[in-house]
């Protein structure tokens, strides 16, 4: 799907056609521009000067796939009751952008008819209003529209839209169930369908390994070919190696079957296979899949969520398990990995194909990329269910180069969380925060807010200004607003 953003003006007709001539040019232009560094389209739609006008424009939205979002300015004064209705129809995301035409006021020229004409300060704040007093969720971004920031906020909020929609068609295939006596990596299904569109359905093991049964060899050594151009082969086991090629396949046959961008294994369920999937879902995850393991449905589909949202960005994301803490006497940190299934975006070099040993699982050693994640900025993220709402825990973090570990053969990144690793720990597990999540650093914080607030999703953000005492104090409020709406 090819996404576009829409831009309505707002306006009235009591300005006259030649003031509106001009609301429309300046709509037009702006659109045009925007549309050059924004990362989607920014068409302008129409200025809306009535109720009718408002309801049109939502109707339309709501029904055209493309429209990820609508983003509205009034240049004018935009009598913002006649938006009421329309905006209360409103299915897609839904920014304000509080901007004016001009930047600077021209103080020696500036009459009564350029103010009348240009008097966003009074139009954005009626237009604020009835947002406000409607409840409805939104973003605001508030600069002129050439501010290098404000188009940043903009782009950023546009991903978060994209996400929305990816999220809202998501199917995620279940290869198994949840990990036996696990609680983090529960959840209600139905609730997630209902909140984020997602469609959680389990497939038995046996049908994957029919279907590997069905892959041809020709196939297998087509996939190979990938694995030979995109890493480096450092493993002696080319059995192992082909069998992963096998179960990746087999995996995108299903996928495509059922039009699912996400999937889940366990590995205490492998019946029929010789190895646990290892390299294929690294791949797969490369090429945009979502993933979690142990049967972790959520977690396999927020990380698909966030690579749809951060598509053809810098940097890369993944499902992480966290492992283990280094503390040090200067800045501790914490190691996060998995027995196989770390994406290669996180890493700018070229991973290796080894085979090793599982110390778990009960089956054959099977062939993974190992690789050092990047250094650089990052946000972790994951996503709970509390038993009557989700929440969502945002970290911040800084990625390091990673301690020298010859005899971990496996994929990892280091990290130093913020502030400080005792105290983003503490706040996590108060805040409930699991074992799996989702690193990215192609996205912030924000993007995922933003994704929040449209999903109605209670949203937390663990930054380097976090102070226990009132974290906690936040939580507690949040328990009150989440049980009393």
């Amino acid at each position: 799907m090819k996404y576009e953003f829409w831009f309505a003006v707002g306006s009235q007709t009591l300005y006259g056609p030649e003031v509106l001539a001009i609301v429309e040019r300046h709509g037009q232009e702006m659109a045009e521009e925007l549309s050059k560094v924004l990362p989607y389209p920014l068409r302008y739609k129409s200025t809306v000067k009535s109720a009718q006008d408002a309801e049109e424009l939502v109707r339309q939205a709501n029904y055209d796939p493309a429209c990820a979002g609508l983003v509205t300015w009034c240049h004018t004064f935009s009598p913002s009751k006649m938006w009421a209705q329309a905006l209360l129809q409103l299915q897609k995301p839904w920014c304000h952008f509080a901007t004016q035409y001009h930047g600077e006021i021209p103080a020696d020229e500036i009459d009564m008819d350029f103010m009348n004409l240009n008097q966003a300060a009074h139009g954005d704040r009626e237009h604020g209003f009835i947002g406000t007093r409607l409840a409805l969720p939104r973003k605001i971004v508030v600069g002129h529209w050439r501010d290098p920031e404000a188009r940043a906020e903009l782009s950023g909020w546009m991903r978060s839209a994209i996400g929305v929609a990816f999220s809202r068609k998501l199917r995620i295939l279940r290869f198994g169930d949840n990990m036996r006596d696990v609680a983090v990596t529960e959840g209600d299904k139905v609730e997630a369908l209902r909140k984020f569109g997602w469609q959680v359905d389990y497939w038995p093991v046996g049908h994957l390994v029919e279907t590997m049964a069905a892959v041809s060899e020709t196939e297998v050594d087509a996939q190979l070919e990938i694995y030979h151009e995109r890493y480096t082969l450092a493993t002696d086991d080319l059995e192992s190696v082909r069998y992963q090629a096998r179960i990746e396949v087999a995996m995108r046959r299903i996928l495509a079957r059922e039009n699912a961008h996400a999937v889940v294994t366990n590995f205490q369920d492998l019946y029929g296979m010789d190895e646990l999937p290892g390299l294929a879902i690294q791949n797969l995850m490369a090429d945009g899949y979502g993933f979690g393991a142990e049967g972790d449905w959520k977690t396999a589909g927020l990380t698909a969520v966030v690579k749809a949202m951060a598509q053809g960005l810098p940097g890369g994301s993944s499902f992480v398990e966290d492992y283990s803490y280094h503390y040090s006497a200067g800045t501790s940190s914490e190691l996060a990995a998995h027995m196989l299934e770390i994406c290669p975006s996180l890493s700018s070099a070229k991973a290796r194909i080894e085979t090793h040993p599982l110390s778990i699982g009960d089956r054959q050693p099977p062939a993974r990329l190992v690789f050092d994640a990047d250094p650089g900025e990052g946000v972790v993220v994951t996503l709970l269910d509390l038993g009557g709402r989700m929440r969502m825990i945002a970290q911040d973090v800084d990625c390091i180069p990673c301690l020298t570990m010859p005899k971990l053969p496996v994929a990892r990144v280091m990290w130093n969380p913020r502030p400080d690793l005792k105290t983003a720990l503490k706040c996590w597990i108060l805040a409930g925060g699991g074992h799996h999540s989702v690193l990215s650093t192609q996205l912030s914080a924000q993007e995922m807010e933003d994704w929040a607030q449209v999903m109605d999703v209670e949203f937390v953000h663990i930054t380097k200004d976090t102070v226990p005492s009132t974290f906690a104090q936040e939580l507690r409020s949040m328990e009150l607003y989440w049980k009393l709406r």
